[in-house]
């Protein structure tokens, strides 16, 4: 079997996966990137040379408690204003819980940007892999899931419009930087990146931010009227801190000379190859969600 081939079945069968899981129910989009969480651990993990195994059992925890804290708490709350006859705020004692898991992932991923920047790093202290593997990897996992509930409840239009803004910027990047590409966009990290492949993906991640908004979500009533210039703005999100994601990514894998996180997906390598760009995104896109909401 060609490379071509295996690239395109290992990437049919992916989309299939994330859009079944997705649209199935919430249960299963949680089981599904609970899943991609530990292999994407696991990856990390060996990049970075960390204990897998704590690794793995740190980041299953952190996910199914804050899951089940964040989107199981009407059920929560009654069962302990029932059980305790108390009258706890636990909807305002989750969102303060967001707000902190989101200062902590927003203060690594500067960490990760300058790490990004910083060229001498050739070796990452021990203390700096775990503030990694908790900030850099398992919290935006929740944050991935966060977001799919958009204003109230679940809808996976929301979800699936973010993987599709990420889609058209890689993909017209890649295509614009192969046929015009002439100017290295950070070529120490990532040599086959162009600025004009940048520019590209930016220009049509817009414009399908302005498709998304026009035929497929329906902007909800608090922000009636203004749905194409929010998902045009989450378009410009994804395009520059997607890049930055995936050039991160790059950076751990040349420190460790490795070309792919792992070998999970024929032609595309692992799943943080594949998700390195959400992961990064996933908390800027949720900050922009409270900041539209505080405004709103």
């Amino acid at each position: 079997m060609n490379e071509t081939l295996k690239r395109t079945i290992s990437g049919a069968v992916y989309i299939a996966l994330l859009l079944a899981s997705i649209l199935f129910s919430t249960e299963s989009f949680i089981i599904l990137f609970g899943i991609f969480l530990i292999i994407t651990i696991y990856e990390f993990s060996n990049i970075v040379n960390l204990n897998k195994v704590f690794s793995i059992l740190f980041g299953i925890l952190l996910y199914g408690i804050i899951i089940l804290i964040s989107h199981y708490n009407k059920q929560t709350s009654a069962y302990l204003n029932n059980t305790f006859k108390s009258n706890l705020d636990l909807e305002t004692n989750i969102q303060q819980l967001d707000l902190v898991l989101l200062a902590i992932t927003l203060v690594v991923s500067i960490k990760c940007i300058i790490f990004l920047f910083y060229d001498s790093v050739q070796k990452v202290s021990t203390s700096s892999k775990y503030l990694y593997l908790l900030g850099y990897i398992a919290l935006p996992f929740l944050f991935i899931v966060k977001i799919s509930f958009g204003t109230n409840d679940y809808n996976p239009k929301i979800i699936i419009g973010l993987f599709v803004l990420i889609w058209t910027n890689d993909t017209f990047a890649y295509l614009v930087g192969k046929s015009m590409g002439k100017h290295k966009l950070f070529e120490r990290v990532s040599p086959k990146k162009t600025i004009e492949g940048f520019l590209g993906g930016m220009v049509f991640a817009a414009f399908a931010g302005f498709l998304i908004s026009k035929l497929y979500i329906q902007p909800s009533p608090a922000f009636s009227g203004k749905s194409i210039l929010i998902w045009t703005i989450i378009a410009l999100i994804v395009s520059i801190f997607g890049t930055i994601g995936d050039l991160i990514e790059s950076k751990f894998k040349r420190i460790a000379g490795i070309k792919d996180s792992g070998s999970i997906m024929p032609g595309h390598g692992g799943i943080l190859d594949r998700l390195d760009s959400v992961i990064f995104v996933a908390p800027i896109i949720f900050l922009f969600y409270q900041i539209l909401y505080y405004v709103s």
